[in-house]
């Protein structure tokens, strides 16, 4: 497996050598660098059975699967109502160049209090810190309890067929006025996006949408938005799948 993830590795970097120095830049090799992470393998009532490299988590096998671990996005809007989405660097090892939502990421084993399960605190612990590292929103500006946990999503995606997700990923909804400085590492424009006519204003940019953020825009999005001031009424923790029975 070490062998074929070095190998996927180095397919990715001559993939994108026709880039500017995209394949030898500082950014990419912060990417690469973050594929060693520890992220949390679980099954599928999202217990955690084991940790395996960020790499490995996302590895499509010769079957078209990808090892099922925990994820999160977050859903950022401005006190206007904007939501904030933006483009992924084309340094990302997955899905770059793709428009997705504010901030995506998982929360990693080998930090400890990102393991704390309750309440979803381990996650939104890794939520903070990686709005943190994405969007370069201070701290101080982001409490754990303006991360609102609406739901969790079931997925698999088979990417690229070399990269790919499969993923319990927690939604959390979070409506404040923070500064924001894009890591170019990760995000090429930032983008707010009014409610009006906001479904195709997403769709019509010239880019594809990343696999999770195009289910939460067909099922969720709208009623988290419509309900930004009483988002218990859209909140159900269950382990919700969008795909057909």
């Amino acid at each position: 497996m070490l062998r074929r993830g070095l190998k996927n590795l180095q397919q990715i970097g001559r993939s994108y050598s026709h880039q500017v120095n995209v394949a030898t830049s500082p950014e990419r090799q912060q990417q690469l660098a973050l594929m060693n992470d520890s992220c949390m393998l679980v099954n599928a009532n999202d217990k955690v059975i084991g940790k395996a490299s960020k790499s490995d988590c996302h590895l499509v096998d010769t079957y078209g699967k990808v090892k099922l671990h925990r994820g999160f996005s977050v859903y950022l809007f401005n006190s206007q109502g904007d939501l904030v989405i933006h483009r992924r660097s084309k340094h990302k090892i997955t899905y770059p160049n793709f428009v997705t939502n504010t901030c995506c990421s998982h929360p990693l084993h080998d930090i400890e209090e990102e393991r704390e399960e309750k309440d979803a605190i381990g996650v939104r612990k890794a939520a903070r810190r990686q709005l943190n590292r994405e969007l370069g929103i201070p701290l101080d500006q982001i409490k754990l309890e303006d991360l609102n946990y609406v739901m969790r999503l079931y997925y698999h995606d088979a990417g690229n067929d070399i990269w790919g997700e499969h993923e319990i990923a927690y939604m959390f909804v979070m409506q404040k006025d923070v500064d924001i400085k894009p890591n170019p590492s990760e995000i090429d424009e930032i983008y707010y996006i009014k409610r009006e006519n906001y479904h195709r204003d997403i769709l019509e940019m010239d880019a594809p949408l990343t696999p999770w953020f195009a289910l939460i825009l067909k099922h969720r999005l709208a009623n988290w938005w419509d309900n930004l001031g009483n988002l218990e009424k859209c909140t159900d923790h269950s382990i919700q799948s969008f795909y057909p029975k």
